[in-house]
């Protein structure tokens, strides 16, 4: 359940936004006041504040540098009628996480609430690693304990105590942004923000502005100034995940951020100074880009500072067990139920498969064994055909033509629904489409419209999938 506290001194904008954002997901509170809200907050613990910022006493404005005093972690988005480019700026420079202005867009608004609550819980889910694994709290872990992963532990624990750049390699699936966010949990910035962009989600156009900011009228659509990730995480964390698919014009600007500390908005003359650590990822041979003039040389090396690379499943198989045991508590935990049994046959499948979608993928298969088990342990036949080497529950027609790779939920959930679009005779279990939903959510960090584009359908016919199975936000986990 996520806690969002909204503080407006109008009775009926409270009144109108809480119908609009009243759901099963979020705990509402509200205050009428900046004093209220101060007081409220110990108390509620929101993950998140919407505040006006025209408010009789306290404006907000002075409740949020309030707030960012006491709780630099803790996310607030400004609204206002009275929408000025000095107020943007000033509001963004005290660290909120973005700013509305009235009227609403309530998509966008709920757009906005969506992914600052998943900011949210990245900042306070503790990624733990083997040494704390002994710990009965922990919501998310990096899990082994073969030589290899021994050795990513050492290095997290060792770049954790100091400032350094860290560039983390390995293959798709294998872990990376959670490493990343163990790094910076157990670092001297774990009260700071946090923030993760995925490099290679973001559109290329979109992508410096979405870093750096932009001014006023710097392209078309920049109708006001814009402040970006890097001064939003100002002495805080940085993780850009896929950065080998950067342009060599963000290289550049990611490059002088390293070497000085300093940026420039898109469109703008004036440098300023940042204080933010970076953490990239890819799962990209840099050195082979760096080779072929793809990726900067010089950037390569700043970010190779220290280095930890995270082997492919299939090349710690001792670790499966670990995994296998630990998802499957963390899925009946999800699901209020016992952790389901797993047979001593299924479990050697597991063990002998390849495994080319690495950890995520042996998620996704227990999930979806999960589903499919008829009693309290897990059988071969529940496991996925290409694990079982069987048909399994949920076979996919012969004919059909399999995507390349195409191992994970997200592109088994895009197959089915295309090819029950074709074939109508083709009948796609009620259980199984479920778990398809809910993961193209989980995949699409609950953004409706990608999740439905993954799977083939409108947003419309996913919006009626959620109401029908009856999902509401077993997505808090991702």
């Amino acid at each position: 359940m996520n806690k969002l506290l909204l503080i407006d001194d109008e009775e009926d904008v409270r009144y109108s936004l809480e119908r609009t954002l009243a759901s099963e997901e979020i705990e509402l509170a509200t205050a009428a006041s900046g004093e209220e809200g101060l007081k409220v907050i110990p108390k509620f613990k929101p993950d998140l504040v919407l505040m006006d910022v025209r408010m009789t006493g306290m404006t907000g404005l002075e409740t949020l540098r309030k707030i960012r005093a006491t709780d630099p972690k803790l996310l607030v988005i400004l609204m206002t009628a009275y929408g000025t480019t000095q107020t943007a700026i000033e509001a963004m420079k005290l660290g909120a996480y973005d700013y509305l202005l009235k009227p609403f867009d309530i998509v966008k608004l709920k757009e906005v609430i969506s992914n600052a609550l998943k900011a949210a819980r990245d900042m306070k889910q503790v990624v733990s690693y083997e040494p704390l694994l002994q710990s009965e709290d922990y919501e998310l872990g990096v899990i082994g304990r073969s030589a290899p992963m021994q050795q990513v532990f050492k290095l997290v624990g060792q770049v954790s105590a100091t400032d350094a750049t860290a560039l983390i390699t390995g293959e798709s699936g294998t872990g990376k942004e959670l490493v990343a966010r163990a790094i910076y949990h157990h670092s001297n910035r774990n009260e700071q923000p946090f923030i993760a962009i995925n490099c290679a989600a973001i559109p290329e156009q979109l992508l410096e502005s979405e870093l750096f900011g932009h001014e006023r009228g710097a392209f078309t659509g920049a109708t006001v100034q814009r402040i970006g990730k890097f001064e939003q995480c100002n002495n805080g964390t940085i993780f850009l995940d896929e950065i080998g698919d950067m342009t060599p014009a963000t290289q550049t600007k990611i490059l002088r951020v390293l070497q000085n500390g300093t940026i420039e908005r898109v469109g703008g003359n004036a440098s300023m100074k940042v204080n933010v650590r970076v953490i990239a990822a890819t799962n990209k041979p840099l050195e082979a880009a760096v080779a072929a003039k793809q990726f900067r040389e010089d950037l390569f090396y700043r970010l190779n500072v220290v280095r930890i690379h995270l082997p492919p499943l299939r090349e710690r198989r001792d670790d499966i067990p670990l995994l296998v045991n630990y998802f499957l508590e963390k899925i009946a935990r999800e699901h209020s139920n016992k952790p389901k049994s797993i047979a001593s046959a299924a479990s050697k499948l597991l063990e002998k498969y390849h495994w080319p979608g690495n950890v995520r993928e042996l998620e996704n298969a227990m999930r979806r064994a999960h589903v499919m088990a008829k009693s309290s342990a897990i059988l071969p036949g529940d496991l996925p055909p290409e694990v079982s080497g069987g048909t399994g529950g949920a076979s996919l027609p012969s004919s059909a033509p399999v995507e390349a790779g195409a191992t994970d939920a997200a592109a088994l959930a895009r197959q089915l629904f295309q090819w029950a679009k074709r074939d109508p005779k083709l009948k796609i279990i009620p259980a199984v489409e479920r778990e398809l939903v809910i993961q193209a959510l989980k995949e699409t960090n609950d953004n409706q419209v990608h999740a439905a584009k993954m799977l083939g359908i409108t947003r419309a016919t996913l919006r009626k999938r959620i109401e029908k199975f009856g999902i509401q936000r077993e997505l808090s986990v991702k």
